[in-house]
């Protein structure tokens, strides 16, 4: 497996399947996938050629921190794949890199049942739970980069 920066349309498959259940891609496009500033990363196998764990960030300042910081959004793991560390390779390549580009912090809405995964990673709670509609429960979660 190897990271690689890839366009939007490659993200779409695996935020479908993992993240929206499934729905059309249309459902899966974020707003911020059209910014010039938003990269999005893949841990691709070499067989295939396809993303088996994608991510995206752009830059995102949240209220009450200093520096400059990042939004990971649409973290999303193959199933065959999950709870084999492509999570966790995949995020700490963004995080080297984002030290790399100056950041001083990454933030993520994360859904409930991925809030050990962020914790594992050194990643803290910064708000109480909250609702996305059709979602499920989220909490903001933060990590300090440099």
């Amino acid at each position: 497996m190897i990271v690689k920066f890839i366009p939007p349309e490659e993200v779409l498959p695996l935020r479908s399947q993992v993240l929206r259940d499934g729905k059309s891609y249309e459902y899966c496009v974020f707003d911020e996938d059209a910014r010039p500033d938003t990269f999005h990363l893949g841990l691709i196998d070499e067989e295939d050629d396809v993303p088996k764990c994608v991510l995206t960030a752009f830059p995102q300042a949240r209220d009450g921190f200093a520096g400059i910081g990042y939004q990971l959004r649409g973290m999303a793991t193959h199933s065959d794949f999950q709870g084999k560390g492509l999570g966790n390779q995949l995020v700490n390549f963004l995080i080297v890199y984002l030290r790399g580009q100056g950041a001083s912090y990454v933030w993520c809405n994360a859904r409930e049942a991925a809030f050990r995964f962020y914790q594992n990673l050194g990643f803290e709670f910064i708000s109480e739970n909250f609702e996305v509609p059709g979602i499920g429960t989220h909490r903001v979660m933060y990590l300090q980069i440099n």
